[in-house]
């Protein structure tokens, strides 16, 4: 996620300082913005070298006018990582997180600048999807929202306002859909292929709600579902034990190289 969204804003015209404290995943991210933009390019996309050069790996979080932070979906790992941002970067720079269901509002808790701290949550793959879901903290500012609203544009998306409730929209209609696929294979209605196959041709998905799940990541899937049932309360959002012993078995998906299916 984070580096595709350094692709879209890199690709926008604007510059770019990409930052992950892992070893190599800075590199890794420059290869997927190399390679997503080759295959753009083939079909009459801008030179990859020219985005390429407007973005800049740093060894720690730099001055900008904007942040977006895509790391893990944890709670206090986020706010500790805005705590930081709200120090390093200017008192005029907006905050903004891809969280898909962490609360905005405890994030711009976090920091001294809470009416300029926002959810900016893009779609995988950020290239290619157009949605921008923008949250506003209870905190938010006019001004920033309307700051992010532009700039969603900007880089060619379309911006959605939701308010900042567990799993906002997109995740509250999209995680109990994972669930019940899950559900359904635990339970033998169907194989795997076979859900994913009524859900591509019978409700015209580009993907199975299964194979979703393993891009986005079984584990992200989990959390996002414990933000959703800790902060609804309502049972129906408890994460599937089939996607729970993927997790404790490391089968993350993609990521890992087998979750539903093997890659």
């Amino acid at each position: 996620m984070g580096s595709g969204i350094a692709q879209v804003v890199a690709a926008s015209g604007r510059r770019v300082s990409l930052h992950d404290p892992f070893p190599g995943a800075v590199d890794r991210g420059v290869d997927a913005m190399r390679t997503s933009l080759e295959r753009l390019a083939a079909k009459g996309g801008a030179d990859p070298a020219e985005t390429l050069a407007r973005v800049q790996p740093v060894d720690d979080l730099v001055a900008a006018d904007l942040l977006i932070e895509a790391i893990i979906e944890h709670a206090a790992a986020k706010e500790e990582l805005f705590r930081r941002a709200d120090a390093a970067l200017p008192a005029e720079a907006i905050l903004a997180s891809n969280t898909s269901s962490i609360p905005i509002t405890s994030l711009a808790a976090a920091t001294r600048r809470p009416e300029r701290v926002i959810g900016m949550h893009f779609f995988n793959p950020v290239p290619v999807l157009r949605l921008v879901e923008v949250i506003r903290a209870v905190q938010t500012s006019d001004e920033t929202a309307e700051a992010i609203v532009w700039l969603a544009r900007e880089l060619g998306k379309e911006p959605a306002e939701a308010r900042d409730f567990p799993g906002f929209v997109s995740n509250r209609i999209l995680m109990p859909f994972i669930n019940e696929a899950a559900y359904a294979l635990l339970e033998g209605v169907a194989e795997a292929e076979a859900i994913d196959t009524i859900a591509r041709l019978g409700f015209a998905h580009p993907l199975g709600p299964l194979a979703l799940a393993d891009l986005i990541g079984l584990d992200t899937c989990v959390a996002i579902m414990e933000v959703l049932h800790r902060g609804l309360g309502d049972p129906k959002y408890a994460p599937c034990p089939l996607l729970r012993r993927y997790v404790q078995a490391g089968r993350l998906g993609r990521k890992s190289g087998e979750g539903f299916y093997r890659y």
